[in-house]
């Protein structure tokens, strides 16, 4: 929250008073959010996926902790215990990919003056959702479908916390804490991130069109005076709170998904569930830990098809008076406490370091914003 003071009749403003981090903007930088956005959206609602193998795509969700809302021959809709509409859709496809992602509108009204200022119609939803869309691509490429109006699913039981002894706190007597191995139950879909070859276009896209507002600010090392390089973006929702991000969008070397995150309990939730998926075989790309931007308990896994999924816990909530923090680009600065992160998930390791070569490679040769001192400027992140 800022702090304005008055000095020889002229207004100040401190945007490190009551700052969640430890820097903020300096003059001249990006302010994180937009003077006129067209509309504000309200939350994340769900991402899409294309996969070849829907049984298999199934199997690993059930073992992550989703519900299964929908299922046909050529879709399944995945839901948490939360009421509200799917947290992913699942459609056949000749390729495992990324189709994009939704967010909801607070009511149709601002799908429809999203569509009369974008140009692009809005369109009733599929039967099994129901409601309004208007489907927008950002300037990366992304699918980006903004909704209002679909029938709700009912909340499932959820997944209690344990009752934590903490000092002197007593809240549990003569009972042992026995957590069962069993999937994490998905609470709902925390948020997305994505990069971006036209990082800045595309920020500025979300903040004009959505009204989303910028968290935290993360600069490739030593490249500060070139603008943020990742931001962490929440709904403006006013006084009431929400997550620290619903989405995340990183400068790199391809217009990509990078991972989506579902909440789950707490801690051990967290952690048996974790021990669930190693018992059957998942692949753990990094964790446990906490994170900085954000604070969350998080882990990190791989799905059949690469495809890179978090379970999370105990995550920050800012409303909209809070400036953006802002922080170096670090691969130790990903985490406050936890193992290091993991070549895995930083995409350095040999599995995946040929294609990111070729993603490097591809977007040097073309007209984008990531350039050679970019490209210096993100390996200089593996390594710091």
């Amino acid at each position: 929250m800022s702090e304005t003071t008055a000095h020889h009749g002229e207004t100040r403003t401190d945007v490190h008073h009551g700052m969640h981090a430890e820097d903020g903007a300096r003059r001249g930088e990006h302010p994180g959010r937009s003077r006129n956005p067209i509309i504000k959206v309200a939350d994340i609602a769900w991402l899409e996926f294309e996969k070849p193998d829907l049984m298999r795509a199934e199997a690993f969700a059930r073992a992550f902790g989703f519900q299964v809302a929908l299922r046909t021959p050529s879709e399944v809709h995945l839901r948490g215990t939360g009421s509200g509409a799917p947290c992913v859709v699942l459609r056949q496809g000749a390729r495992s990919r990324f189709a994009g992602v939704a967010f909801r509108a607070h009511s149709e009204v601002d799908v429809l003056r999203l569509a009369d200022r974008t140009g692009v119609p809005a369109s009733a939803l599929p039967e099994s959702m129901d409601g309004l869309g208007v489907a927008l691509t950002d300037p990366s490429g992304i699918p980006v479908r903004i909704v209002s109006g679909m029938h709700e699913l009912p909340a499932l039981p959820p997944q209690e916390p344990l009752p934590l002894n903490t000092g002197r706190d007593v809240r549990r007597v003569n009972l042992t804490q026995r957590p069962l191995r069993v999937p994490a139950r998905v609470q709902r879909l925390g948020h997305v991130v994505l990069q971006s070859t036209t990082y800045l276009d595309t920020l500025n896209w979300y903040l004009d069109h959505l009204g989303m507002i910028v968290s935290d600010f993360l600069y490739f090392p030593g490249q500060r005076h070139r603008g943020p390089a990742m931001s962490f973006i929440r709904c403006d929702l006013g006084d009431t709170p929400a997550d620290h991000h619903s989405l995340a969008l990183a400068l790199g070397p391809a217009n990509r998904y990078v991972h989506s995150a579902y909440q789950v309990s707490d801690l051990d939730a967290l952690a048996a569930g974790g021990e669930y998926l190693l018992e059957r075989g998942y692949f753990r790309s990094w964790g446990i830990g906490r994170h900085i931007q954000g604070s969350q308990l998080f882990d990190y896994w791989r799905d059949p098809d690469g495809f890179l999924v978090e379970h999370f816990a105990d995550g920050d909530l800012f409303d909209s008076s809070l400036e953006p923090g802002w922080a170096p680009f670090t691969a130790s600065g990903l985490a406050q406490w936890g193992p290091p992160v993991s070549a895995d998930f930083l995409g350095t390791s040999p599995r995946s370091a040929r294609r990111e070569a070729m993603s490097m490679l591809t977007a040097l040769r073309s007209d984008n914003e990531f350039d050679v001192n970019r490209l210096i400027g993100l390996l200089k992140v593996a390594k710091s």
